[in-house]
């Protein structure tokens, strides 16, 4: 395979979704962040990020090639995205999630009424299900989850739909007058997204990823982020 700059694998992502991936100190951190690195100690290169970048603008970017190599960014793998790109096998599964204040009255069925406003981060699985299962209310889509929250928090939206191992994480670290009150089991997979001229990488990841899994690295990152092997 080739890369864009030879000795790296150069990585996509929004940037915006801890505990998966999320800026500190002007340094990308998180679940997926040590990942990658990880998988580069594997391949042998090293592992560059690019700026943070609007996550309906991800898989673009890999599709048109020359600018990143891969992006990982709590990636759903859908029928539709294949369509553009090619995926690694899936490194974790999760569900959707429902979020509102704690003192809300709102549940599933109230929400979908033409006075709510409900909040997604825009082009994600997230933003789909409100379109598809809250046809009444209004989708707000933005661009970054903490915002999201925040709007949820002072009353700007009536709700969040999110992927649950974010809500989970931002709940028990910023957002604790937030809650969950509904799990959507959507049964999603995330890949890494890779060109489809770039089958050998593809190949070289799933490799990689394999011997994370059997070596322990991945329960180990697992266990760091998400307190448990999820």
């Amino acid at each position: 395979y080739t890369l864009v700059t030879a000795g790296k694998i150069t990585v996509a992502s929004d940037l915006a979704n801890p505990p998966f991936d999320f800026v500190e100190n002007n340094e990308p951190k998180g679940f997926e962040v040590d990942l990658m690195k990880k998988i580069a100690e594997k391949l042998g290169l090293e592992c560059e990020y690019l700026p943070a970048m609007k996550f309906d603008s991800i898989i673009p970017l890999v599709k048109q090639g020359g600018k990143a190599d891969v992006a990982i960014a709590a990636i759903t793998i859908t029928d539709e995205r294949l369509e553009s790109v090619d995926f690694t096998n899936a490194y974790l599964d999760s569900n959707q999630a429902i979020v509102v204040k704690k003192d809300s009255a709102d549940t599933a069925d109230t929400l979908n009424d033409a006075s709510k406003q409900v909040v997604c981060q825009s082009g994600t699985t997230g933003n789909e299900w409100i379109t598809e299962n809250l046809p009444k209310a209004t989708c707000v889509p933005v661009d970054d989850v903490t915002a999201a929250l925040t709007g949820v928090q002072t009353g700007l939206y009536a709700a969040m739909v999110v992927d649950l191992p974010v809500a989970s994480y931002m709940l028990t670290q910023s957002f604790s007058d937030l809650q969950v009150i509904k799990e959507i089991p959507t049964g999603e997979q995330y890949g890494i997204a890779v060109s489809k001229d770039q089958p050998a990488l593809t190949e070289a990841l799933n490799k990689a990823l394999a011997d994370l899994d059997s070596d322990g690295t991945m329960k180990d990152i697992k266990t760091k982020w998400f307190g448990s092997e999820i």
